[in-house]
């Protein structure tokens, strides 16, 4: 439907480059989130990143990013579908067979050399199957619920060297390390280096998109500032699911089923519109 012959990913970062807004790239785990997050891209006329990460292949033998992709494809607005954090060549290799737009190709558990020998190999591999790729330069600390936590391993700030080495493998988007974390920040909250973050995006040059990872607790007024900075791709996990979580708690022995799950795609939903008029997609689409 949008953007014939053209990959799905890209035409949507490219929008947002141009309109210099950011798009949400929610996790979904199951299939009520994934119609709370289409539902919330088509209420606010917005754009749509969905992502999954390897589990969701693992356990649903790739069942639910086929139904992401399907009501992505039925879908009055721009949505792809996206693999997060896929950090083995297993994972990468069976990933391009599914219905993937972008696939996250994260050697970010290696040392740097081997981290950019094993991206440049696997970004051909995913290019020559018209998908788009991400990669990590740097290490983000932390983990999520689906992901490798990488607590065990130093954060690595990114630096405008590793910019030039990581465009270098082909990549379309990068996710830098500037002092966000996956998973929870401390009691001081998200400590942000924009001036590093400035000096990334000026070596980048408009050769890759930008994204942020590491988004649990951000204020608006953070995100705000995130988005203009330059960053395009926002990664979202509980900033969008925690009204979802909350009302199936409360409400789980207290309704129907069928119930419980309508409601839940809704929760899905309101705060999903929320984040999209923060970052300023409400209404491109």
């Amino acid at each position: 439907m949008f953007w014939k012959g053209a990959n799905r990913h890209k035409c949507i970062l490219r929008d947002a480059e141009a309109g210099r807004y950011g798009v949400i790239a929610a996790i979904a785990y199951n299939i009520e989130q994934v119609l709370g997050l289409v539902r919330a891209a088509e209420t606010a006329r917005s754009s749509l990143i969905i992502q999954f990460f390897p589990w969701a292949i693992e356990v649903t033998d790739g069942l639910l990013v086929r139904t992401a992709a399907d009501a992505a494809q039925r879908a009055s607005v721009p949505i792809s579908i996206h693999l997060d954090h896929a950090q083995s060549e297993a994972i990468i290799k069976r990933a391009a067979d599914l219905p993937f737009d972008s696939i996250m190709v994260d050697m970010s558990h290696y040392e740097k050399e081997v981290n950019l020998k094993k991206t440049r190999e696997l970004v051909q591999y995913c290019n020559e199957r018209q998908k788009a790729t991400e990669a990590e330069p740097g290490r983000i600390e932390g983990g999520e619920d689906g992901v490798m936590d990488t607590a065990g391993l130093a954060a690595c700030i990114t630096t405008a060297e590793e910019m030039d080495e990581f465009v270098n493998t082909g990549v379309d988007v990068l996710a830098p390390a500037f002092g966000n974390v996956h998973g929870e920040y401390g009691p001081r909250g998200a400590q942000l280096d924009f001036e590093r973050f400035e000096n990334i995006r000026g070596q980048a040059n408009g050769r890759v998109h930008l994204a942020l990872h590491g988004t649990n607790g951000f204020a608006p007024e953070l995100m705000v500032r995130c988005v203009a900075a330059g960053v395009t791709k926002i990664n979202v996990n509980r900033l969008v699911l925690d009204d979802y979580y909350d009302h199936l708690r409360a409400n789980v022995d207290k309704m129907p089923h069928t119930q419980l799950i309508e409601e839940g795609i809704q929760k899905v939903a309101d705060l999903t519109i929320k984040w999209m008029d923060i970052c300023g997609s409400a209404g491109k689409a």
